[in-house]
């Protein structure tokens, strides 16, 4: 293999860094960049890169402080880039072999730990299922050690995760799910291979049951669910996997997010039926679907939502202000909805200039619509009369608006 100089190789000396995180994350970007740029050239030379900056990332990240999590994402994504391309590489078992024995040193003086999930990746990264056997006979008596009851190391090592992939990567999956009746503790983490060893072997039904078998305290319920729905619809049971598991498996970092991720996967339901199962999920916070219902343009649910259930004034207003010209009677019924949260004491920090966006987009909206300007206004004020106290804010913001 010939020499190549790694631009990011002399950035990635032990503790590089200090203790910000910003400057490693970009240096972990242009390394992943530059290894990608030779990939395509060079599969092999790049796998050789990839292999190098593994080794290189624990120890120059010591110093950093992970604490926002950033970092440690962008190492995750890192090692997801970096796995394949050794993977791929087409190369003989004695280099393949050498690349392993570096990134398994690399595993063992991970201390923070920083690249602890490559384990996972052990069984992709053998690349045959003969070199994945060489790795089972080398890690299995060590995880048969602590696992027995007479081990005192309450069942850690940091070979683990390697040694389950290699099971299942050298197709040996009884002895894998042999194994893993030993743990001395049922954890997702582990059980999840012994699930991919059913489905292999054809026993999809006994992996779900395995996997459900596999829920307690701290496993994480959304990624067993994540595992059966992807058996479900592999299956080709859609709707068997929707209605059992769609909406915990599909959790996103906003309701729209999850709204968008359950429609996608199943695009022969409605989406309003979506909608109104996720609604019926969150009981008591059915306002909060408002903006999922809007985007999917579903408007009669959308202000059944938030005439019915307490909305964020700003983001009705901001809905009132949109949707003037395109849809004037849903932007209307929003702006009233924004008027009426607020009179009753919703929204965080709620200011005059919030009151006057959201009456200036609904008498916009009203117009547009061709609905009486002093129909609005006497709706607006029978929302501040028909409060117990009304509220002064508006009252005081408006009450110039209101007099004409």
């Amino acid at each position: 293999m010939t020499t190549h100089k790694w631009q990011f190789a002399s950035r990635f000396r032990r503790h590089a860094f200090g203790w910000r995180s910003d400057t490693p994350i970009q240096r972990i970007k242009e390394a992943l960049a530059e290894i990608k740029a030779v990939a395509r050239k060079d599969p092999v030379l790049a796998a050789e890169g990839a292999v190098t900056l593994l080794e290189k990332l624990s120890p120059a990240l010591e110093q950093v402080d992970s604490s926002s999590g950033a970092l440690g994402t962008a190492v995750n994504r890192a090692i997801d880039t970096l796995v394949p391309i050794i993977a791929k590489a087409d190369v003989d078992r004695r280099v393949r072999q050498r690349w392993l024995e570096r990134l398994w040193q690399a595993l063992q003086d991970d201390e923070i730990p920083y690249i602890e999930s490559l384990g996972e990746h052990w069984g992709e990264l053998c690349g045959t299922p003969e070199l994945a056997v060489v790795w089972v006979d080398e890690l299995l008596p060590l995880v048969e050690h602590v696992w027995s009851p007479r081990s005192t190391g309450h069942g850690f090592f940091k070979g683990t995760s390697a040694c389950l992939a290699s099971l299942y990567a050298a197709d040996r999956h009884d002895q894998l799910l042999a194994l893993l009746e030993r743990a001395p503790f049922k954890w997702w983490h582990d059980r999840k291979w012994g699930v991919k060893a059913l489905v292999a072997t054809g026993k999809k039904a006994e992996a779900i049951r395995y996997a459900e078998q596999s829920r307690g305290l701290n496993d994480p319920s959304w990624q067993i669910a994540e595992a059966c729905e992807d058996i479900l619809l592999s299956s080709g049971l859609a709707d068997d996997a929707y209605r059992r598991y769609a909406i915990e498996a599909n959790q996103g970092t906003t309701n729209l997010a999850t709204f968008r991720a359950i429609a996608k996967k199943y695009p022969s339901t409605p989406p309003e039926q979506i909608l109104r199962d996720l609604v019926a999920s969150t009981p008591g916070a059915e306002g909060k679907w408002f903006a999922a219902a809007k985007d999917a343009g579903l408007f009669n649910v959308a202000i059944e939502l938030a005439t019915t259930s307490p909305t964020d004034p700003r983001t009705l207003a901001r809905a009132a202000r949109d949707f003037a010209e395109s849809q004037p009677e849903f932007a209307v019924a929003a702006g009233l909805a924004s008027l009426r949260w607020i009179s009753l004491g919703h929204g965080f920090e709620i200011t005059g200039t919030d009151v006057l966006d959201a009456y200036s987009a609904v008498m916009k909206a009203a117009s547009t619509a061709s609905v009486d300007a002093q129909q609005i206004k006497t709706r607006i004020r029978d929302l501040l009369t028909s409060t117990p106290t009304g509220n002064q804010l508006m009252k005081s913001v408006l009450a110039h608006h209101l007099a004409t």
